[in-house]
Protein backbone atom coordinates (compact mmCIF):
# COMPACT_ATOMS: atom_id res chain seq x y z
CA UNK A 1 0.00 0.00 0.00
CA UNK A 2 1.35 3.43 -0.97
CA UNK A 3 2.59 5.69 1.77
CA UNK A 4 1.61 9.33 1.60
CA UNK A 5 2.56 12.34 3.63
CA UNK A 6 2.32 16.09 3.41
CA UNK A 7 5.30 18.43 3.24
CA UNK A 8 5.00 22.20 3.42
CA UNK A 9 1.91 22.07 1.17
CA UNK A 10 -1.07 20.93 3.17
CA UNK A 11 -3.26 20.66 0.08
CA UNK A 12 -0.86 18.35 -1.74
CA UNK A 13 -0.66 14.61 -1.13
CA UNK A 14 2.83 13.30 -1.84
CA UNK A 15 3.96 9.84 -2.90
CA UNK A 16 7.20 9.41 -0.94
CA UNK A 17 8.73 6.83 -3.29
CA UNK A 18 7.97 8.74 -6.47
CA UNK A 19 9.27 12.01 -5.08
CA UNK A 20 12.59 10.51 -3.93
CA UNK A 21 13.24 8.60 -7.16
CA UNK A 22 12.30 11.62 -9.28
CA UNK A 23 14.62 13.78 -7.22
CA UNK A 24 17.52 11.37 -7.77
CA UNK A 25 16.89 11.37 -11.51
CA UNK A 26 16.88 15.16 -11.63
CA UNK A 27 20.07 15.32 -9.55
CA UNK A 28 21.90 13.14 -12.07
CA UNK A 29 20.66 15.31 -14.94
CA UNK A 30 21.68 18.50 -13.12
CA UNK A 31 25.37 17.57 -12.89
CA UNK A 32 26.44 17.91 -16.54
CA UNK A 33 24.13 20.87 -17.11
CA UNK A 34 25.52 22.85 -14.17
CA UNK A 35 29.11 22.05 -15.14
CA UNK A 36 28.51 23.02 -18.79
CA UNK A 37 26.82 26.32 -17.91
CA UNK A 38 29.60 27.25 -15.50
CA UNK A 39 32.19 26.64 -18.21
CA UNK A 40 30.15 28.75 -20.65
CA UNK A 41 30.27 31.60 -18.12
CA UNK A 42 34.02 31.20 -17.77
CA UNK A 43 33.73 29.97 -14.17
CA UNK A 44 34.81 26.83 -12.32
CA UNK A 45 32.46 23.78 -12.46
CA UNK A 46 31.85 23.98 -8.70
CA UNK A 47 30.43 27.50 -9.15
CA UNK A 48 27.69 26.05 -11.31
CA UNK A 49 27.12 23.05 -9.05
CA UNK A 50 26.86 25.23 -5.94
CA UNK A 51 24.36 27.43 -7.75
CA UNK A 52 22.30 24.39 -8.75
CA UNK A 53 22.25 23.17 -5.14
CA UNK A 54 21.35 26.51 -3.59
CA UNK A 55 18.80 27.53 -6.23
CA UNK A 56 17.15 24.13 -6.15
CA UNK A 57 16.94 23.89 -2.37
CA UNK A 58 15.61 27.40 -1.69
CA UNK A 59 13.03 27.45 -4.48
CA UNK A 60 11.84 23.95 -3.63
CA UNK A 61 11.09 25.05 -0.07
CA UNK A 62 9.87 28.62 -0.66
CA UNK A 63 8.78 28.69 -4.30
CA UNK A 64 5.29 29.09 -5.68
CA UNK A 65 5.31 25.96 -7.84
CA UNK A 66 5.85 22.57 -6.16
CA UNK A 67 7.67 20.16 -8.45
CA UNK A 68 9.50 22.85 -10.41
CA UNK A 69 13.30 22.63 -10.52
CA UNK A 70 15.70 25.59 -10.46
CA UNK A 71 19.44 25.69 -10.97
CA UNK A 72 22.27 27.20 -12.99
CA UNK A 73 21.04 27.96 -16.52
CA UNK A 74 22.49 28.83 -19.89
CA UNK A 75 20.55 32.09 -20.15
CA UNK A 76 22.18 33.39 -16.96
CA UNK A 77 25.60 32.12 -18.07
CA UNK A 78 25.38 34.07 -21.32
CA UNK A 79 24.61 37.28 -19.41
CA UNK A 80 27.43 37.05 -16.85
CA UNK A 81 30.20 35.71 -19.09
CA UNK A 82 31.40 39.21 -20.04
CA UNK A 83 31.39 40.35 -16.41
CA UNK A 84 33.32 37.24 -15.36
CA UNK A 85 35.99 37.68 -18.04
CA UNK A 86 36.44 41.44 -17.55
CA UNK A 87 36.20 41.75 -13.77
CA UNK A 88 36.38 38.27 -12.23
CA UNK A 89 34.18 35.92 -10.26
CA UNK A 90 33.83 38.23 -7.21
CA UNK A 91 31.87 40.72 -9.30
CA UNK A 92 29.71 37.88 -10.57
CA UNK A 93 28.77 36.94 -6.99
CA UNK A 94 27.89 40.58 -6.25
CA UNK A 95 25.83 40.90 -9.43
CA UNK A 96 23.90 37.72 -8.58
CA UNK A 97 23.12 39.05 -5.09
CA UNK A 98 21.85 42.34 -6.52
CA UNK A 99 19.80 40.46 -9.14
CA UNK A 100 18.23 38.38 -6.39
CA UNK A 101 17.34 41.54 -4.50
CA UNK A 102 15.60 42.92 -7.59
CA UNK A 103 13.67 39.67 -8.05
CA UNK A 104 12.64 39.60 -4.40
CA UNK A 105 11.31 43.15 -4.68
CA UNK A 106 9.45 42.18 -7.86
CA UNK A 107 7.75 39.40 -5.92
CA UNK A 108 6.84 41.74 -3.06
CA UNK A 109 5.40 44.25 -5.54
CA UNK A 110 3.36 41.43 -7.13
CA UNK A 111 4.84 41.96 -10.59
CA UNK A 112 4.39 38.27 -11.37
CA UNK A 113 0.96 39.10 -12.75
CA UNK A 114 2.69 40.74 -15.73
CA UNK A 115 3.10 37.24 -17.17
CA UNK A 116 -0.57 37.51 -18.11
CA UNK A 117 0.60 39.83 -20.87
CA UNK A 118 2.55 37.03 -22.56
CA UNK A 119 0.36 35.63 -25.40
CA UNK A 120 0.11 31.91 -26.06
CA UNK A 121 1.95 32.05 -29.41
CA UNK A 122 4.91 33.59 -27.55
CA UNK A 123 4.86 30.72 -25.05
CA UNK A 124 4.70 28.22 -27.95
CA UNK A 125 7.67 29.91 -29.61
CA UNK A 126 9.62 30.04 -26.34
CA UNK A 127 9.01 26.36 -25.60
CA UNK A 128 9.77 25.19 -29.14
CA UNK A 129 12.94 27.28 -29.29
CA UNK A 130 14.09 25.92 -25.94
CA UNK A 131 13.38 22.35 -27.10
CA UNK A 132 15.52 22.91 -30.19
CA UNK A 133 18.33 24.38 -28.06
CA UNK A 134 18.20 21.39 -25.69
CA UNK A 135 18.35 18.98 -28.64
CA UNK A 136 21.13 20.73 -30.56
CA UNK A 137 23.22 21.15 -27.41
CA UNK A 138 23.36 17.35 -27.12
CA UNK A 139 25.01 17.04 -30.53
CA UNK A 140 28.35 18.10 -29.02
CA UNK A 141 28.51 14.63 -27.44
CA UNK A 142 28.91 13.21 -30.95
CA UNK A 143 32.06 15.26 -31.54
CA UNK A 144 35.63 14.75 -30.40
CA UNK A 145 37.80 17.22 -28.46
CA UNK A 146 38.76 18.97 -31.70
CA UNK A 147 35.16 19.58 -32.65
CA UNK A 148 35.08 16.97 -35.43
CA UNK A 149 32.24 14.47 -35.74
CA UNK A 150 32.98 11.05 -34.33
CA UNK A 151 33.42 8.19 -36.75
CA UNK A 152 33.82 4.44 -36.58
CA UNK A 153 33.48 2.52 -33.31
CA UNK A 154 33.35 5.55 -30.93
CA UNK A 155 30.34 6.87 -32.90
CA UNK A 156 28.61 3.47 -32.94
CA UNK A 157 29.12 3.05 -29.19
CA UNK A 158 27.70 6.41 -28.12
CA UNK A 159 24.89 6.19 -30.69
CA UNK A 160 23.93 2.74 -29.46
CA UNK A 161 23.95 3.81 -25.81
CA UNK A 162 21.89 6.93 -26.58
CA UNK A 163 19.32 4.90 -28.51
CA UNK A 164 19.16 2.36 -25.68
CA UNK A 165 18.50 5.17 -23.21
CA UNK A 166 15.75 6.58 -25.42
CA UNK A 167 14.18 3.15 -25.87
CA UNK A 168 14.09 2.50 -22.10
CA UNK A 169 12.60 5.92 -21.34
CA UNK A 170 9.97 5.37 -24.04
CA UNK A 171 9.18 1.73 -23.38
CA UNK A 172 9.50 1.17 -19.62
CA UNK A 173 6.37 3.18 -18.63
CA UNK A 174 4.33 0.85 -20.86
CA UNK A 175 5.46 -2.07 -18.66
CA UNK A 176 5.74 -0.59 -15.17
CA UNK A 177 5.83 2.78 -13.46
CA UNK A 178 7.35 1.48 -10.24
CA UNK A 179 10.60 3.31 -11.01
CA UNK A 180 11.04 6.48 -13.09
CA UNK A 181 12.02 5.47 -16.60
CA UNK A 182 14.72 8.14 -16.77
CA UNK A 183 16.47 6.82 -13.66
CA UNK A 184 16.17 3.24 -14.87
CA UNK A 185 17.72 4.17 -18.22
CA UNK A 186 20.68 5.91 -16.55
CA UNK A 187 21.30 2.95 -14.24
CA UNK A 188 21.08 0.37 -17.06
CA UNK A 189 23.44 2.25 -19.34
CA UNK A 190 25.81 2.91 -16.44
CA UNK A 191 25.82 -0.79 -15.58
CA UNK A 192 26.52 -1.84 -19.16
CA UNK A 193 29.40 0.61 -19.53
CA UNK A 194 30.86 -0.22 -16.11
CA UNK A 195 30.70 -4.01 -16.18
CA UNK A 196 31.68 -4.41 -19.85
CA UNK A 197 34.40 -1.77 -19.52
CA UNK A 198 33.18 0.14 -22.56
CA UNK A 199 35.32 3.10 -23.56
CA UNK A 200 32.99 6.08 -23.84
CA UNK A 201 32.83 9.65 -22.56
CA UNK A 202 31.71 10.12 -18.94
CA UNK A 203 30.83 13.05 -16.69
CA UNK A 204 34.37 13.03 -15.32
CA UNK A 205 35.73 13.71 -18.81
CA UNK A 206 34.03 17.12 -18.74
CA UNK A 207 35.33 18.26 -15.35
CA UNK A 208 35.78 17.07 -11.79
CA UNK A 209 32.79 17.68 -9.53
CA UNK A 210 34.58 16.94 -6.27
CA UNK A 211 34.14 19.62 -3.61
CA UNK A 212 32.85 20.44 -0.14
CA UNK A 213 29.88 22.28 1.29
CA UNK A 214 29.36 25.64 -0.46
CA UNK A 215 31.49 28.13 1.49
CA UNK A 216 29.85 31.32 2.76
CA UNK A 217 31.63 34.19 1.13
CA UNK A 218 31.02 37.96 1.04
CA UNK A 219 32.10 39.20 -2.43
CA UNK A 220 35.57 40.73 -2.23
CA UNK A 221 34.86 43.94 -4.15
CA UNK A 222 34.99 47.66 -3.35
CA UNK A 223 31.64 48.70 -1.88
CA UNK A 224 31.40 51.94 -3.82
CA UNK A 225 28.88 53.68 -6.07
CA UNK A 226 31.06 52.96 -9.11
CA UNK A 227 30.97 49.25 -8.34
CA UNK A 228 27.21 49.36 -7.95
CA UNK A 229 26.77 51.09 -11.31
CA UNK A 230 29.14 48.57 -12.89
CA UNK A 231 27.18 45.49 -11.84
CA UNK A 232 23.68 47.03 -12.02
CA UNK A 233 23.14 46.47 -15.79
CA UNK A 234 24.18 42.82 -15.49
CA UNK A 235 22.04 42.36 -12.38
CA UNK A 236 18.99 43.90 -14.03
CA UNK A 237 19.31 41.61 -17.06
CA UNK A 238 19.91 38.53 -14.89
CA UNK A 239 16.85 39.42 -12.80
CA UNK A 240 14.69 39.95 -15.87
CA UNK A 241 15.84 36.85 -17.70
CA UNK A 242 15.49 34.75 -14.55
CA UNK A 243 11.96 35.94 -13.84
CA UNK A 244 10.80 35.46 -17.43
CA UNK A 245 12.21 31.92 -17.65
CA UNK A 246 10.92 30.98 -14.19
CA UNK A 247 7.40 32.32 -14.66
CA UNK A 248 7.06 30.84 -18.14
CA UNK A 249 8.25 27.49 -16.79
CA UNK A 250 5.73 27.84 -13.98
CA UNK A 251 2.93 28.38 -16.50
CA UNK A 252 3.98 25.35 -18.56
CA UNK A 253 4.17 23.08 -15.49
CA UNK A 254 0.77 24.44 -14.44
CA UNK A 255 -0.70 23.26 -17.75
CA UNK A 256 0.90 19.83 -17.47
CA UNK A 257 -0.19 19.21 -13.88
CA UNK A 258 -3.53 21.03 -14.25
CA UNK A 259 -2.82 22.97 -11.08
CA UNK A 260 -2.00 26.62 -10.48
CA UNK A 261 1.25 27.97 -9.07
CA UNK A 262 1.80 31.36 -7.47
CA UNK A 263 3.87 33.64 -9.67
CA UNK A 264 4.61 36.34 -7.12
CA UNK A 265 5.72 33.81 -4.51
CA UNK A 266 7.97 32.16 -7.08
CA UNK A 267 9.51 35.52 -8.02
CA UNK A 268 10.32 36.26 -4.37
CA UNK A 269 11.74 32.74 -3.89
CA UNK A 270 13.92 33.11 -6.98
CA UNK A 271 15.24 36.33 -5.48
CA UNK A 272 16.06 34.73 -2.12
CA UNK A 273 17.70 31.79 -3.92
CA UNK A 274 19.93 34.06 -6.00
CA UNK A 275 20.93 36.08 -2.95
CA UNK A 276 21.87 32.85 -1.17
CA UNK A 277 23.68 31.60 -4.28
CA UNK A 278 25.79 34.76 -4.47
CA UNK A 279 26.78 34.50 -0.80
CA UNK A 280 27.54 30.76 -1.12
CA UNK A 281 29.87 30.92 -4.14
CA UNK A 282 27.25 30.17 -6.82
CA UNK A 283 26.77 31.74 -10.24
CA UNK A 284 23.02 32.19 -9.77
CA UNK A 285 20.25 30.79 -11.93
CA UNK A 286 16.52 30.37 -12.40
CA UNK A 287 13.90 27.71 -13.15
CA UNK A 288 14.95 24.98 -15.59
CA UNK A 289 12.27 23.78 -17.98
CA UNK A 290 14.11 20.61 -19.00
CA UNK A 291 14.75 19.38 -15.46
CA UNK A 292 11.26 20.46 -14.38
CA UNK A 293 9.76 18.33 -17.14
CA UNK A 294 11.94 15.37 -16.12
CA UNK A 295 10.64 15.77 -12.59
CA UNK A 296 6.99 16.17 -13.51
CA UNK A 297 7.03 13.40 -16.13
CA UNK A 298 8.46 11.07 -13.47
CA UNK A 299 5.34 11.68 -11.38
CA UNK A 300 6.62 14.27 -8.89
CA UNK A 301 4.04 16.85 -7.83
CA UNK A 302 5.36 18.25 -4.54
CA UNK A 303 8.30 20.05 -2.99
CA UNK A 304 10.06 16.94 -1.74
CA UNK A 305 11.42 15.97 -5.18
CA UNK A 306 13.20 19.30 -5.56
CA UNK A 307 14.64 19.06 -2.05
CA UNK A 308 15.85 15.52 -2.71
CA UNK A 309 17.40 16.61 -6.02
CA UNK A 310 19.35 19.49 -4.49
CA UNK A 311 20.49 17.52 -1.42
CA UNK A 312 21.48 14.56 -3.62
CA UNK A 313 23.49 16.92 -5.80
CA UNK A 314 25.36 18.16 -2.73
CA UNK A 315 26.00 14.57 -1.63
CA UNK A 316 27.37 13.81 -5.09
CA UNK A 317 29.74 16.78 -4.79
CA UNK A 318 30.93 15.99 -1.28
CA UNK A 319 30.98 12.19 -1.16
CA UNK A 320 30.02 10.57 -4.46
CA UNK A 321 32.00 12.49 -7.04
CA UNK A 322 34.14 9.49 -8.01
CA UNK A 323 31.02 7.45 -8.76
CA UNK A 324 29.02 10.16 -10.52
CA UNK A 325 32.00 11.04 -12.70
CA UNK A 326 31.73 7.53 -14.16
CA UNK A 327 28.15 8.06 -15.40
CA UNK A 328 28.22 7.85 -19.23
CA UNK A 329 27.36 11.07 -21.01
CA UNK A 330 25.45 8.92 -23.52
CA UNK A 331 22.82 8.17 -20.87
CA UNK A 332 22.37 11.82 -20.00
CA UNK A 333 22.37 12.75 -23.70
CA UNK A 334 19.56 10.29 -24.39
CA UNK A 335 17.66 11.63 -21.40
CA UNK A 336 17.94 15.25 -22.58
CA UNK A 337 16.92 14.31 -26.13
CA UNK A 338 13.73 12.82 -24.73
CA UNK A 339 13.24 15.98 -22.69
CA UNK A 340 13.57 18.01 -25.89
CA UNK A 341 10.99 15.81 -27.63
CA UNK A 342 8.62 16.18 -24.69
CA UNK A 343 9.22 19.91 -24.42
CA UNK A 344 8.37 20.71 -28.03
CA UNK A 345 4.75 21.78 -28.48
CA UNK A 346 3.78 19.40 -31.28
CA UNK A 347 0.22 20.72 -31.10
CA UNK A 348 1.49 24.05 -32.42
CA UNK A 349 2.64 22.28 -35.60
CA UNK A 350 -0.55 20.27 -36.04
CA UNK A 351 -2.79 23.35 -35.71
CA UNK A 352 -0.58 25.79 -37.61
CA UNK A 353 -3.04 25.95 -40.53
CA UNK A 354 -5.84 26.89 -38.14
CA UNK A 355 -3.96 29.71 -36.39
CA UNK A 356 -4.15 33.39 -37.44
CA UNK A 357 -1.21 34.41 -39.62
CA UNK A 358 -0.12 36.97 -37.04
CA UNK A 359 0.08 34.27 -34.35
CA UNK A 360 2.11 32.04 -36.67
CA UNK A 361 4.50 34.93 -37.34
CA UNK A 362 4.96 35.60 -33.63
CA UNK A 363 5.49 31.93 -32.78
CA UNK A 364 8.05 31.37 -35.55
CA UNK A 365 9.89 34.63 -34.80
CA UNK A 366 10.16 33.88 -31.08
CA UNK A 367 11.43 30.39 -31.90
CA UNK A 368 14.08 31.77 -34.29
CA UNK A 369 15.27 34.45 -31.85
CA UNK A 370 15.50 31.85 -29.09
CA UNK A 371 17.47 29.41 -31.24
CA UNK A 372 19.76 31.89 -32.99
CA UNK A 373 20.55 34.28 -30.13
CA UNK A 374 20.03 31.86 -27.20
CA UNK A 375 18.43 34.86 -25.47
CA UNK A 376 15.09 33.72 -24.08
CA UNK A 377 14.24 37.05 -22.47
CA UNK A 378 14.82 38.97 -25.71
CA UNK A 379 12.79 36.42 -27.64
CA UNK A 380 9.83 36.77 -25.27
CA UNK A 381 10.13 40.57 -25.30
CA UNK A 382 10.14 40.64 -29.13
CA UNK A 383 7.12 38.34 -29.21
CA UNK A 384 5.16 40.44 -26.72
CA UNK A 385 5.93 43.67 -28.60
CA UNK A 386 4.90 42.25 -31.98
CA UNK A 387 1.75 40.72 -30.47
CA UNK A 388 0.89 44.10 -28.93
CA UNK A 389 1.41 45.88 -32.26
CA UNK A 390 -0.73 43.33 -34.09
CA UNK A 391 -3.43 43.68 -31.42
CA UNK A 392 -3.30 47.47 -31.72
CA UNK A 393 -3.54 47.28 -35.51
CA UNK A 394 -6.49 44.89 -35.43
CA UNK A 395 -8.35 46.99 -32.87
CA UNK A 396 -7.59 50.20 -34.76
CA UNK A 397 -9.74 48.87 -37.60
CA UNK A 398 -12.67 48.00 -35.32
CA UNK A 399 -13.79 51.52 -34.45
CA UNK A 400 -17.28 52.11 -35.90
CA UNK A 401 -20.04 54.69 -35.62
CA UNK A 402 -23.79 54.16 -36.05
CA UNK A 403 -25.35 57.40 -37.22
CA UNK A 404 -28.98 58.47 -36.81
CA UNK A 405 -31.11 61.61 -36.44
CA UNK A 406 -33.97 61.59 -33.90
CA UNK A 407 -37.37 63.34 -34.09
CA UNK A 408 -35.94 66.50 -32.51
CA UNK A 409 -33.31 66.83 -35.20
CA UNK A 410 -30.41 65.78 -32.95
CA UNK A 411 -27.80 63.63 -34.64
CA UNK A 412 -26.50 60.59 -32.72
CA UNK A 413 -23.11 58.97 -33.20
CA UNK A 414 -23.10 55.60 -31.42
CA UNK A 415 -19.42 54.62 -31.17
CA UNK A 416 -18.35 51.02 -30.71
CA UNK A 417 -14.84 49.65 -30.57
CA UNK A 418 -11.88 50.95 -28.48
CA UNK A 419 -10.74 54.55 -28.98
CA UNK A 420 -6.97 54.70 -28.56
CA UNK A 421 -3.88 55.98 -30.34
CA UNK A 422 -4.30 53.52 -33.20
CA UNK A 423 -7.94 54.29 -33.95
CA UNK A 424 -8.16 58.09 -33.52
CA UNK A 425 -7.61 58.66 -37.25
CA UNK A 426 -10.55 56.46 -38.22
CA UNK A 427 -12.59 58.01 -35.38
CA UNK A 428 -12.09 61.56 -36.69
CA UNK A 429 -13.19 60.50 -40.16
CA UNK A 430 -16.61 59.42 -38.86
CA UNK A 431 -17.85 62.97 -38.25
CA UNK A 432 -19.33 65.45 -40.74
CA UNK A 433 -19.01 68.62 -38.66
CA UNK A 434 -20.03 71.15 -41.34
CA UNK A 435 -23.18 69.30 -42.42
CA UNK A 436 -24.29 68.05 -38.99
CA UNK A 437 -27.31 69.70 -37.22
CA UNK A 438 -26.92 72.25 -34.41
CA UNK A 439 -26.83 69.58 -31.70
CA UNK A 440 -24.89 66.30 -31.71
CA UNK A 441 -24.64 63.42 -29.22
CA UNK A 442 -21.62 61.11 -29.25
CA UNK A 443 -22.50 57.95 -27.31
CA UNK A 444 -19.69 55.76 -25.89
CA UNK A 445 -21.89 53.05 -24.37
CA UNK A 446 -20.22 50.38 -26.53
CA UNK A 447 -16.79 51.99 -26.57
CA UNK A 448 -13.98 52.83 -24.20
CA UNK A 449 -11.71 55.85 -24.23
CA UNK A 450 -8.35 54.23 -23.52
CA UNK A 451 -5.46 56.70 -23.57
CA UNK A 452 -4.38 60.34 -23.87
CA UNK A 453 -4.40 60.15 -27.67
CA UNK A 454 -8.11 59.34 -27.44
CA UNK A 455 -8.69 62.21 -24.99
CA UNK A 456 -6.92 64.59 -27.37
CA UNK A 457 -9.11 63.32 -30.21
CA UNK A 458 -12.21 64.14 -28.16
CA UNK A 459 -10.91 67.60 -27.36
CA UNK A 460 -10.24 68.27 -31.03
CA UNK A 461 -13.64 67.05 -32.21
CA UNK A 462 -15.42 69.23 -29.62
CA UNK A 463 -13.29 72.18 -30.71
CA UNK A 464 -14.32 71.59 -34.31
CA UNK A 465 -18.00 71.61 -33.36
CA UNK A 466 -17.49 74.71 -31.23
CA UNK A 467 -15.89 76.63 -34.10
CA UNK A 468 -18.85 75.62 -36.25
CA UNK A 469 -21.21 77.05 -33.59
CA UNK A 470 -22.68 73.69 -32.73
CA UNK A 471 -23.25 71.87 -29.45
CA UNK A 472 -21.97 68.37 -28.73
CA UNK A 473 -22.72 65.99 -25.84
CA UNK A 474 -20.50 63.07 -24.82
CA UNK A 475 -22.49 60.27 -23.17
CA UNK A 476 -21.59 57.12 -21.29
CA UNK A 477 -18.00 58.02 -20.55
CA UNK A 478 -16.36 56.01 -17.76
CA UNK A 479 -15.28 57.83 -14.55
CA UNK A 480 -11.60 57.75 -15.47
CA UNK A 481 -12.39 59.34 -18.83
CA UNK A 482 -14.44 62.06 -17.12
CA UNK A 483 -11.50 62.85 -14.86
CA UNK A 484 -9.20 63.15 -17.87
CA UNK A 485 -11.75 65.44 -19.53
CA UNK A 486 -12.12 67.66 -16.47
CA UNK A 487 -10.19 70.48 -18.15
CA UNK A 488 -11.99 70.20 -21.48
CA UNK A 489 -14.08 73.05 -22.86
CA UNK A 490 -17.45 73.85 -21.26
CA UNK A 491 -19.16 72.80 -24.46
CA UNK A 492 -18.75 69.18 -23.31
CA UNK A 493 -21.81 67.77 -21.56
CA UNK A 494 -21.09 64.43 -19.85
CA UNK A 495 -24.03 62.20 -18.92
CA UNK A 496 -23.02 60.82 -15.52
CA UNK A 497 -26.11 58.85 -14.60
CA UNK A 498 -25.84 56.31 -17.39
CA UNK A 499 -22.07 55.82 -17.24
CA UNK A 500 -21.11 52.14 -16.98
CA UNK A 501 -18.80 50.82 -14.29
CA UNK A 502 -15.55 49.19 -15.36
CA UNK A 503 -13.79 46.59 -13.24
CA UNK A 504 -10.37 44.95 -13.53
CA UNK A 505 -9.52 41.41 -12.49
CA UNK A 506 -7.15 41.44 -9.52
CA UNK A 507 -5.29 38.79 -7.52
CA UNK A 508 -7.07 37.46 -4.48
Amino acid sequence: MKQYFKLFDFKQEVNYKTEVLSGLTVALALVPEAVAFALIAGLSPLTGLYAAFMMGLVTSILGGRPGMISGATGAIAVVIVVLAKMHGVEYVFAAVILAGTIQFLAGLLKLGKLMRLVPHPVIFGFVNGLAIIIFTSQLTQFKDASGNWLTGMPLYIILGLVLLTIFIIWGLPKITKAIPASLAAILVVFGIVYFFNIDTRTVGDIASIKGGFPPFHIPNIPFTWDTFMLILPYSAIVAGVGLIESLLTLNIVDEITETRGRGNKEAAAQGIANIASGFFSGMGGCAMLGQSLINVSSGARARLSGIVASVSLLIFIMFGSSLIEQVPMAALTGLMIMVAVGTFEWASVKTINKMPKSDILVMVLVTLVTVILHNLALAVLVGVIISALVFAWDNAKRIRARKSVDAEGIKHYEIYGPLFFGSVGAFNDKFDVLNDPEEVIIDFYESRVVDMSAIEALNKITERYKKAGKKVHLKHLSPDCRRLLADADKIIDVNVLEDPTYKVVVDQ
